[in-house]
Parts: structure tokens; sequence; C-alpha cells
């Protein structure tokens, strides 16, 4: 669906101006809407100048290319993270282990957990 301003649709939005505005306004409503056109150019070139001086530091410190999202490629950066699989080292592999609850451990946990889960719920008369 295209909205661009053809001749004809130009020519249409003049004369339904000229008829609802009447011929003899016509003029100075062109006149006012001429300089708040001109008015809003001008606000629009000193805002870009204004932006610029402020940040040209800024931005210009910015590397574009690497913020560019069509550089990146999720298939390549899966592949990427798969192939840098790093190797654990016997400090990591050490504490791992220690990390690992004992036999011990586990039991008594389960235990716990099936004496939790004989227990009936609590009941709050004041609740209900």
């Amino acid at each position: 669906m295209s909205v661009g301003l053809s001749f004809e649709k130009i020519l249409l939005v003049a004369v339904v101006a000229a008829i609802l505005l009447g011929p003899s306004n016509l003029p100075r409503y062109a006149e006012t809407l001429g300089r708040a056109t001109r008015r809003f150019k001008l606000f629009v070139q000193e805002s870009k100048q204004r932006v610029k001086e402020e940040s040209s530091d800024v931005i210009d410190d910015v590397d574009w290319r690497k913020l560019d999202p069509r550089q990146y490629d999720p298939r390549r950066i899966i592949a990427d993270a798969l192939r840098d699989d790093p190797t654990p080292t016997v400090a990591a592999a050490a504490a791992a282990a220690a990390a690992q609850p004992s036999r011990v451990e586990i039991v008594a946990r389960q235990r716990e957990d099936r004496e939790r889960n004989l227990r009936p719920a609590p009941f709050d008369d004041d609740a209900t």
C-alpha cells in the first residue's frame, strides 16, 4: 500500500482546501503554512547541528561496524561456542568432585524427604 504524493493527490488537496477555506482566505493560509514549514525545517537543522556538536566525541569513538546486527549469524555463534569447549583443569575437577555429596548425605536427604511427605499438610482453620 503506497501513500506517495502524486500530482493528482496534491491537486485534489488544493481543490478541497480552496473550497473549504474560500478563495479569499487561501493566500493567507498558504503563507502561514509556508512560514511554519520553513520554521520547522530550521528547527530540524539546528537540532541536528546541536546533537552533532554535543555528542561528536562519543559518536566518533564508536565502531559502528561491530554493532551491525547483520553480521551476527546464530549458527556461527553456536558453532564457535561448541568448538571452544574448555578442557577442565585438575583443580577444577577436584573442586567439582568435592562439591558432590557423599552417598551417606544422599541417603539422609532421601529419608528426610520421605518423612516430610508422610506428615499431613498444615491446616489453618482461620484461613478457610
